[in-house]
């Protein structure tokens, strides 16, 4: 069975209620569909509480790597997180207008990856790229979890 990769999509508006259901959603990509590799954003309270449960399932999982996508990484250097590997920035990316670095980073990731967890609740960025991951989903490009 290959290694598998996984992205996070979510509201920067969530709420530390779901990191329970969060952490068993990502214990479960780990252990039973065998996601080694995770990249996660740094710009909301979703993408932190991904932050915090990825550093715990790390801990119990040292073999898993995680990556925080950096979408203006030619702008600033971002510190890397303990217990993440290093920042990630998508190939291309450096063509793109900064004001939509984040989506076009996002939907690079969407593009590239085995599943997506998305947390997304309203309208907005998140939601339209959680459509997005539903219509790849239909033809067998990833999988998506909704939290």
């Amino acid at each position: 069975m290959n290694d598998k990769t996984c992205f996070f999509i979510g509201s920067r508006y969530a709420s530390d209620r779901i990191k329970p259901q969060l952490a068993e959603v990502v214990e479960k990509h780990i252990t039973e569909y065998n996601v080694k590799t995770f990249t996660v954003g740094h710009y909301g309270s979703f993408d932190s509480l991904v932050q915090g449960v990825l550093k715990e399932a790390k801990n119990r999982h040292p073999n898993i790597k995680l990556y925080l996508l950096e979408p203006y990484a030619l702008d600033k250097k971002v510190e890397t997180p303990n217990n993440f590997e290093s920042t990630f920035y998508p190939e291309g990316l450096e063509f793109v207008p900064k004001r939509y670095a984040i989506v076009q980073a996002n939907r690079y990731m969407i593009q590239n990856t085995d599943y997506l967890i998305s947390y997304c609740h309203g309208v907005g960025n998140s939601r339209k790229l959680t459509e997005y991951a539903q219509k790849l989903e239909k033809k067998g490009l990833i999988k998506v979890t909704l939290l």
